[in-house]
């Protein structure tokens, strides 16, 4: 997603300019708050659509499936909200000016990796140090 800033350009961040400076933070605060709001309306079409199936079926072999589309849809909805939560923490980090450095190591962290995945909170290695170490403690 290219976001179009406020003289109607396309722009993407590169590595020429400033790490987080005003372009590039307004960039990824839109980013955000189009992909909250992308979020926010397919919720609520959910929410609609939930609340439009709950006529009683007949067939038992329906209603289960039903049901377990159902189920499927809140848990989806379910990592959406908590989705939301990172993107406002995100949002939150723009505004403190702590946006786009690795809580672990304090490094900026990659133009690339922030475009792909603006809510992270770690460089990719830290991140797959992180991973690892996730990894041996379930395998234990």
């Amino acid at each position: 997603m290219t976001a179009v800033d406020e003289t109607g350009d396309q722009y993407r961040p590169t590595d020429d300019e400033p790490f987080m400076n005003e372009r590039q933070q307004e960039y990824f605060r839109r980013k955000l708050l189009n992909w909250k709001q992308e979020i926010m309306r397919e919720a609520k079409i959910t929410l609609e659509a939930l609340q439009t199936t709950g006529e009683h079926q007949a067939d038992i072999a329906d209603r289960a499936s039903s049901e377990t589309d159902r189920a499927i849809e809140l848990r989806a909805r379910d990592r959406q909200r908590k989705l939301i939560s990172k993107i406002d923490s995100a949002l939150e980090r723009i505004a403190e000016g702590t946006y786009g450095y690795c809580e672990e190591t304090g490094e900026p962290i990659s133009l690339k990796r922030l475009d792909a995945r603006p809510i992270a909170t770690l460089s990719l290695e830290a991140q797959e140090r992180h991973e690892r170490r996730e990894k041996v403690y379930r395998d234990d």
